[in-house]
């Protein structure tokens, strides 16, 4: 495992990639509402990264590999019982819809990457409770963020609030290292044993972002070659942040003006 800590400077290009993505989620959130399509959402988000913050749109024509082809939008939708990867399409949005968004830019060659759960009008109880709980294990997760703890401490605590509120955390996908590189080492599972796993270092950046359902924790892979949905069809959740590693604790580099 290759895992890069980031030098003072490029720690600042993080913090500046995960501003604009932030900022994103900031701007599509008056957009995201009862009759327009995810297709519309990707599109004035595709405009306002490009546009507007001059930045790539990360996911745009990534991760094309031996019979999956490459993710063809912008962002990512994920409606209801779809876990993460979504495409958007000419699906509407329909009151009561609870929606991911997930988007990743990059800036100056670093990415920023993050993603928040909207409400389509007025959720279900159900889904409220899963929501709310999801994104408070992100940050039960991120809070234990410091030098010398260990990736199975940040599972730990994630995997122990979800599944004490009757919650099951998604084992197939998991956070990842991130800077020049969309995707690099450490893989950070959202479950796991406390003092197990990589030891953190100041410098380390990655995404924390569980994924978590209301019924059982299996997924499946649809025949487009990325949409992820629960096996059962029950409702799921995410949310993410990036997070930098810092000498005494943690930054939230996605961190939006809305959550300070």
């Amino acid at each position: 495992m290759t895992v890069t800590i980031k030098t003072p400077d490029e720690q600042q290009k993080m913090r500046e990639a995960g501003v604009a993505a932030g900022r994103v989620l900031t701007m599509i959130e008056p957009h995201v509402k009862a009759g327009v399509s995810t297709d519309e959402l990707n599109r004035i988000c595709h405009d306002y990264i490009v546009k507007d913050l001059g930045c790539i749109p990360a996911p745009l024509n990534y991760g094309a590999a031996p019979g999956r082809p490459a993710f063809p939008k912008s962002i990512c939708t994920s409606v209801n019982h779809v876990v993460c990867h979504g495409i958007p399409g000419p699906k509407v949005l329909k009151k009561g819809d609870v929606i991911n968004i997930d988007v990743t830019v990059i800036k100056d060659g670093f990415h920023g990457d993050t993603s928040r759960m909207f409400y389509v009008g007025e959720p279900s109880i159900l889904a409220r409770r899963l929501t709310e709980a999801t994104r408070e294990a992100m940050f039960e997760g991120i809070r234990v963020v410091r030098p010398g703890t260990r990736l199975g401490d940040i599972g730990h605590a994630i995997q122990r609030y979800v599944e004490q509120r009757g919650f099951s955390i998604v084992r197939e996908y998991c956070g990842h290292g991130i800077g020049r590189v969309f995707h690099e080492d450490p893989q950070v599972l959202h479950y796991g044993r406390p003092g197990t796993g990589l030891e953190l270092q100041a410098g380390m950046t990655f995404t924390i972002e569980p994924m978590v359902n209301a019924g059982r924790p299996e997924v499946k892979l649809l025949p487009d070659g990325w949409t992820v949905v629960t096996k059962d069809h029950s409702l799921s959740a995410q949310w993410e942040h990036t997070v930098l590693v810092t000498a005494t604790g943690y930054e939230i580099l996605t961190l939006r003006e809305d959550e300070i």
